[in-house]
């Protein structure tokens, strides 16, 4: 067995994806593209140091080869989190990309046009009831009667417009190892934690093919690294105000809920008493009473009593 960082902290995660190599290999497998050459965007880093939350954000410009063997400039935008995040926050950074001018392409032909995007989200939790560790989410060119269009395609308009999406839901890695990608996401499969020890996992580094040792190699070294170390112990205490936060949060929610639910069974037995009370006065009035005595009978004031007449139609 071997003893590696644990790439789910988002120190560990960019300390692997700023060696190259392994970039490219961990983004090939996941674009079940080859990615032929490799830059990371300069200040698109967020961490949670900066952000008070755990999403990490990272964006790579990237040259891809296609099946056909053609090969083009797209942007990998690429999103991590452990936590369960609102979608809001994914969708406003994908925004960001639509309008930043730098993500327009200058190659010949193709000025005006966005670089085509792929967004790809590896999640510490679980989505709703999809239980596939990898989920691709791809465009599909159709007509009016859903039949594949050929010619044309890829569109450069359509393709600066729209994105396919790329989802790793880490929880249901389990052990898989049904083809390349699922080897390579081993790294990331939490049941290897050390136990009483989360920064480190335990994995077996002889299913990994002999190119695929560069990114174990990276995790090693990152497991020995003071930095690094001490980074994820900052993450775990800055996690733990987070936790603590939400607990609280969920808590005073919890505390609300129930002085709303009390107060609307208050107003519920105030509303049934009032409504006797109304039945009384009607009845009372009904048999001749005059207000005064109903007044008496029912220590009221003859106001209330005058009032609930009037609202009634009897006065």
């Amino acid at each position: 067995m071997t003893i590696i960082a644990n790439p789910i902290y988002d120190v560990v995660f960019k300390y692997m994806m700023e060696d190259e190599r392994v970039a490219k290999l961990l983004l090939s497998a996941l674009l079940q593209k080859e990615v032929l050459s490799l830059q990371m965007r300069r200040h698109e880093y967020t961490g949670i140091r900066q952000t008070g939350i755990s999403l990490f954000r990272i964006d790579f410009s990237a040259n891809v080869r296609n099946e056909d063997g053609t090969e083009n400039l797209i942007l990998i935008e690429l999103q991590k989190t452990w936590l369960t995040t609102e979608t809001l926050r994914f969708r406003q950074y994908l925004g960001t990309q639509y309008l930043n001018k730098e993500n327009i392409s200058s190659a010949e032909g193709e000025k005006g046009y966005g670089l085509p995007i792929v967004s790809i989200y590896i999640l510490g939790h679980k989505l709703g009831d999809l239980t596939e560790p990898v989920v691709y989410v791809r465009r599909r060119y159709l007509d009016y009667d859903s039949n594949p269009i050929v010619d044309g395609v890829p569109d450069k308009f359509i393709e600066s417009l729209t994105h396919d999406s790329i989802i790793v839901q880490i929880p249901f890695l389990k052990g898989r190892m049904r083809n390349r990608l699922e080897r390579i996401l081993n790294v990331f499969d939490q049941d290897y934690c050390m136990k009483g020890n989360e920064h480190l996992l335990e994995i077996n580094e002889e299913v990994f093919h002999n190119d695929e040792q560069i990114l174990v190699s990276r995790l090693v070294k990152a497991a020995v690294t003071p930095d690094v170390r001490r980074a994820m112990d900052v993450e775990d205490e800055i996690l733990s105000e987070i936790e603590a936060r939400d607990t609280t949060i969920m808590i005073k929610d919890k505390e609300i809920k129930e002085k709303d639910k009390k107060l609307e069974e208050k107003d519920k037995k105030l509303e049934e008493q009032n409504e006797k009370l109304s039945s009384a006065i009607c009845l009372l009035s009904k048999n001749h009473i005059s207000v005064t005595d109903i007044a008496v009978q029912l220590s009221i004031s003859e106001e209330e009593v005058v009032e609930t007449l009037r609202r009634k139609g009897l006065k």
